[in-house]
């Protein structure tokens, strides 16, 4: 289980994330669901140890992940997708790939499943990454993470800017690892995207936790998505 315990973090001085507590369970997909500056993006930079936290505690099951280096709590069993990729655009989607197998010191099966699991990629195979297309650099962007073999997978905006055959493709492959076991931390303002594939939605605002629901009940009311989405 992915958890947050009364977790604040920011920037410098500035405090964005304010005593937000999380919890995503194996085998399911939590979104994080609020308006733009609500805290979405810091959460999961602080859960990747890319933001010092001012107090709280992270943690992955029995690892407390907000005690490593940020570079260690990929290898403790984290993927992280960001918003915007950040792939290594001069590399090869082979070399991209390479780079996440190493990070948990994944083999070569790992990397022909993560194939199978996104054939464009196969056929890109020795293409830089920045000669894909933007939903073909999302594949790649996800691809990379699954090479960690992750325990808890978190996406941010990933569906930002794609078509929707891409969008599918991705949602696919989410909803695959949430079925195989994966704790699942979804950012994503298309709510009824969200509302397809989450089990939960947790809202957040001002950088605090709010209302916790069963994505089955949002569907039948959106009042709550409105209150804290809604401009």
């Amino acid at each position: 289980m992915l958890r947050l315990d009364r977790v604040s973090a920011g920037y410098g001085r500035a405090q964005v994330l304010r005593h937000l507590s999380l919890e995503v369970a194996p085998g399911e997909i939590l979104c994080l669901m609020g308006r733009n500056g609500a805290g979405k993006t810091t959460c999961m930079q602080a859960i990747m140890g890319l933001l010092p936290l001012m107090s709280g505690r992270i943690w992955l099951d029995q690892t407390e992940l907000s005690a490593l280096p940020a570079h260690r709590v990929p290898r403790a069993g984290v993927g992280y997708i960001p918003q915007g990729r950040r792939l290594f655009a001069e590399l090869t989607v082979a070399q991209n790939l390479e780079i996440g197998l190493m990070a948990r010191d994944s083999g070569p099966e790992v990397r022909e499943e993560v194939l199978d699991l996104f054939p464009r990629l196969r056929e890109r195979y020795h293409q830089r990454a920045q000669t894909l297309s933007g939903g073909e650099q999302q594949m790649l962007a996800t691809a990379r993470a699954l090479c960690l073999r992750p325990r808890a997978l978190l996406l941010d905006e990933p569906a930002e800017g794609l078509q929707p055959s891409m969008i599918a493709a991705i949602r696919e492959v989410i909803v695959r690892m949430r079925d195989d076991g994966v704790a699942v931390l979804l950012v994503e303002q298309r709510v009824d995207s969200v509302l397809e594939v989450a089990d939960r939605v947790a809202f957040i605002e001002n950088g605090q936790g709010g209302a916790v629901m069963p994505a089955e009940a949002l569907r039948a009311n959106h009042a709550i998505i409105d209150r804290y989405v809604g401009v």
